[in-house]
């Protein structure tokens, strides 16, 4: 994986068009990004579409991003799970609350094999979700990991949808600063 400051670098020169820069952006990300999509959809077929278009969206937004707002694979991973949440409620009419598995939320600590193989990244960030308040950790993990849109999570906390956007941004703003970011 490439540093968040060559990430930077290969999203300046795709916003000029390069052509190189962006097949090694895209080797170096759509790992992640596929993980990210794949949550959401539970399809590969599917995923691999969505991928594409976000993809697309990111060479024609490249000279959009700014450094000062998110670090590169944040604002990658925000267009591809914007057009996984967009491509699930175009699928389906029926309730996140009436899927099972959309309830379940990662566990509070993952198991121990699964921990051996994560990245120092990874381990910081779990970290850091573990100091905000227990409906706080649900509500990201809700949001960002399991793709629920803030209306879904309004119903789901019996809160103002203005009340979730604001809960969202304050943890991520907290996850940001033990991150160091």
């Amino acid at each position: 994986m490439l540093t968040p400051a060559e990430l930077v670098w290969l999203i300046a020169a795709v916003a000029k068009r390069d052509e190189a820069a962006f097949e090694r952006l895209y080797a170096a990300t759509r790992s992640k990004l596929f993980g990210v999509v794949l949550r959401i959809l539970r399809r590969q077929d599917l995923a691999e579409e969505v991928i594409q278009e976000a993809y697309v969206k990111i060479w024609n937004s490249a000279g959009q991003f700014n450094p000062n707002l998110s670090s590169p694979i944040t604002w990658m991973a925000s267009i591809a799970r914007n057009r996984a949440i967009d491509v699930v409620r175009k699928r389906s009419e029926t309730s996140i609350e009436e899927e099972p598995a959309a309830m379940e939320v990662a566990a509070d600590s993952p198991d121990p094999l699964a921990r051996r193989e994560m990245t120092e990244e990874l381990k910081r960030l779990l970290e850091c979700i573990g100091r905000l308040e227990p409906d706080r950790q649900k509500l990201v993990l809700l949001a960002y990991y399991n793709g629920w849109s803030r209306e879904q999570l309004a119903a789901k906390f019996e809160t103002p949808v203005n009340t979730v956007k604001t809960w969202l941004r304050r943890s991520m703003m907290d996850i940001r600063e033990c991150l160091g970011l």
